[in-house]
């Protein structure tokens, strides 16, 4: 087992116990960990899959990095609109209330909701946020020549965020409330309540066009020392 160098900032020196394979078409499955060597670039479609537990290794997709930003970039302007305009409106008796994302949570923290309220802010409104922003910079970061190692950074906590937004969850529970209060009231659909239904379609795009792996290859390492170098990459690579 291979021991864990650090250096007095926290970071991994180089270390002959601890030296990265020369080798960029290996990869070890994330499912049952067998190392193979998979091919580095595959057509568009095309997946890598273990031949052991049949867990995807890597796919293929074409332009990754302009795909992922044009459609990073309408999702950013979808959710500044989500949470800015009204998502619901209430007619009774001739009177009119709107309400907004935002307001919803606020207003369950007035009514004594605090979790409630804090979980609908997280799940809603911040992890959205974050998920939308990591990305947009890990994209723009990647447009250098050589990527800093603070987008691997934000590379690595971009699934915890993308795990916690859950903007469909939301959309459903809207749903299935205006179906229950329809009889008692009546129900106005506001311009963020249709751009919800576009921001989880977007969001759902950007992940299905974004490849980590095209990342992984351009970033700058912690330690530049052991990242290997173009000519020390095998001359011939097998396809499994």
């Amino acid at each position: 087992m291979a021991e864990r160098i650090t250096d007095a900032t926290g970071l991994a020196e180089t270390h002959p116990v601890n030296r990265p394979l020369a080798d960029p078409a290996l990869a070890a499955c994330p499912g049952c960990d067998l190392v193979q060597r998979v091919r580095e670039e595959l057509e568009p479609g095309a997946s890598a899959r273990c031949p052991r537990c049949n867990t995807e290794l890597r796919r293929g997709r074409k332009d990754s990095m302009r795909r992922t930003l044009a459609l990073t970039i309408a999702a950013a302007v979808l959710y500044i609109i989500t949470n800015t305009t009204p998502m619901l409106g209430l007619q009774v008796v001739g009177r009119e209330s709107f309400t907004t994302v935002m307001g919803g949570a606020l207003q369950l923290w007035k009514d004594g909701q605090e979790i409630v309220a804090v979980l609908v802010f997280f799940a809603v409104v911040l992890a959205p946020a974050l998920q939308i922003g990591f990305l947009l910079l890990v994209i723009l970061g990647c447009s250098a020549k050589r990527p800093g190692a603070w987008v691997g950074i934000l590379l690595r906590y971009h699934p915890f965020t993308q795990t916690w937004s859950m903007i469909e969850v939301m959309l459903i529970g809207v749903l299935v409330a205006l179906t229950k209060i329809a009889e008692l009231a009546h129900v106005i659909p506001g311009e963020a309540l249709f751009c919800v239904g576009g921001l989880v379609i977007l969001l759902a795009a950007m992940q299905s066009n974004f490849d980590p792996e095209e990342v992984w290859r351009r970033v700058q390492w912690v330690s530049p020392e052991a990242q290997p170098s173009p000519g020390n990459l095998p001359a011939e690579r097998t396809a499994r």
